[in-house]
């Protein structure tokens, strides 16, 4: 099954997109065309894969100059630096709803993993060319290696709250459990990306059971040790 490939507004894949009033014309203009690279890139990778789609195709479809291109990206496998960055700023969201609504975290996990599967185009080819880029390219596999410990961090301090509410096991250190959970989600996507008929939609939903039936709090730790009868 192929996700659907409904377009997402140009915004949601900025660093940081400036607002009106905040900057010039010519800073949003750049950050427009920025995006609408980006959004370009992630179609056709979705669609053809890394290797088999050129600059001149990204520019083509974004109706910028080629040339325009290497103003924003060094390469192609750049966007795909720029992409994990809007993935772990999708962490830190849930991060921050975690902290300000007390949204249980089984809950934020499940909101979580299916928000990373709605991404912009996202087909088994997008994830393999996500997989390949960081083995073939130093800049993409340095990159990808900040942004995978920067969403272990925050899904660190995720565990961490689900301590510190009974939620969440304490006996392993929310560093663990972050990691398990990153690997997870990784392994996930991978397997869908070899294999596009195992319905990614419907497997994050029982990925998020299974994942938090070994990190929950177990009924043993919710009760409270029984006192010892006092003989009379």
């Amino acid at each position: 099954m192929v996700m659907s490939q409904k377009k997402r507004p140009l915004q949601a894949f900025s660093e940081e997109m400036p607002r009106k009033g905040t900057v010039g014309r010519r800073e949003r203009r750049q950050a427009e065309t920025r995006d609408r690279l980006m959004h370009a890139a992630l179609r056709l990778f979705a669609q053809r894969g890394l290797a088999d789609t050129s600059v001149e195709d990204i520019t083509e479809a974004a109706d910028v100059g080629k040339g325009t291109f290497f103003n924003y990206f060094p390469s192609k496998e750049h966007l795909l630096i720029a992409f994990g960055q809007y993935q772990v700023r999708k962490v830190e969201a849930a991060l921050a709803e975690a902290r300000e609504a007390k949204i249980p975290i089984h809950q934020v996990l499940r909101r979580l993993v299916h928000s990373v599967s709605r991404d912009p185009g996202r087909t088994p080819l997008l994830i393999r060319s996500i997989m390949v880029a960081p083995l073939t390219n130093d800049a993409v596999r340095e990159s990808m290696i900040v942004n995978m410990a920067r969403g272990r961090k925050a899904l660190a301090e995720l565990m961490t709250i689900g301590q510190q509410r009974g939620e969440i096991r304490n006996d392993l250190s929310p560093r663990h459990l972050a990691r398990a959970v990153q690997q997870g989600m990784f392994g996930g996507f991978l397997l869908w990306s070899l294999d596009p008929a195992l319905e990614i939609s419907g497997w994050l939903d029982t990925w998020v059971e299974i994942v938090f039936a070994g990190i929950k709090t177990s009924e043993a730790e919710k009760t409270p040790p029984s006192r010892p009868a006092v003989r009379r």
